[in-house]
């Protein structure tokens, strides 16, 4: 098991490794969550005197922060696969399950790089109270939970596809839908009955209900539930990702 440990912290390293090196992606990743922020939550907060909308759309943007990181790590499968590494990974002496959970792990731990510091800015922008030690170690984890859920399913998505321009495509289509059909921008119960109906089957909803909860204690489901619900879809797209990728072609 402690070199399953060792592969795994190498998958992981490289991940890691490859986007802190690239700054304009660190800095490019960063812009829209900013503006959704600033502009979009500062106009609709000075139409409505007495609400602070820039606070309720904190946890929303942390959310789409970690999205866009999260779902787009999984195109370094088909640029590995395109240049040969992939092949060299495989033939190596590291279970595929391996790979995985370490390209799951980096993934998520560069989407919570990104994450935290929209959630330091974000805090500061929008003058929300800053969390006790407990409920950052709760958001933390939602964090986590939620960012390995996303990068399985970019690595889901680029088990399959074969074209970096396909996955950007198929990336796309999915997750503006998947944001803007949450409740990240606007309260379930004020939502059209048949979007309300959309997005409480929408995972991101719980993601994102759990960390409004956390930061600014307006959860509509309840903390707990959020969690479980987050899990659930964590285990399952694991379990398809890797799937998915035991039967990857070279």
């Amino acid at each position: 098991m402690a070199i399953e440990i060792s592969k795994v912290y190498a998958v992981w390293l490289r991940e890691v490794k490859r986007f802190t090196n690239s700054k304009s992606r660190m800095i490019g990743s960063l812009g829209m969550p900013l503006l959704f922020l600033i502009a979009l939550g500062g106009g609709f907060s000075a139409m409505v005197p007495g609400f602070n909308y820039q606070a309720f759309i904190l946890p929303g943007i942390l959310a789409m922060t970690i999205l866009f990181t999260s779902v787009f790590s999984g195109v370094s499968i088909i640029w590995d696969r395109e240049f040969g590494f992939l092949k060299e990974m495989l033939a190596a002496p590291a279970s595929r399950e391996t790979i995985v959970i370490g390209r799951t792990l980096g993934g998520a731990t560069t989407a919570i790089l990104q994450g935290t510091i929209i959630l330091v800015l974000g805090i500061f922008v929008t003058g929300t109270p800053i969390p006790t030690i407990e409920s950052l170690a709760a958001i933390f984890a939602l964090m986590i939970i939620f960012s390995c859920f996303l990068v399985a399913i970019g690595i889901a998505f680029a088990s399959v596809v074969q074209e970096v321009e396909t996955f950007q495509l198929i990336m796309n289509l999915l997750i503006m839908p998947l944001f803007f059909l949450s409740n990240a921008l606007f309260p379930i119960d004020k939502m059209p009955g048949w979007l309300r109906a959309v997005s409480v089957f929408n995972p991101i909803s719980y993601a994102v209900d759990g960390l409004r909860g956390l930061l600014i204690n307006a959860s509509q489901f309840g903390i707990m539930f959020d969690f479980g619900v987050s899990i659930a879809a964590l285990i399952i797209s694991i379990t398809v990702a890797t799937y998915l990728f035991s039967k990857t072609s070279i």
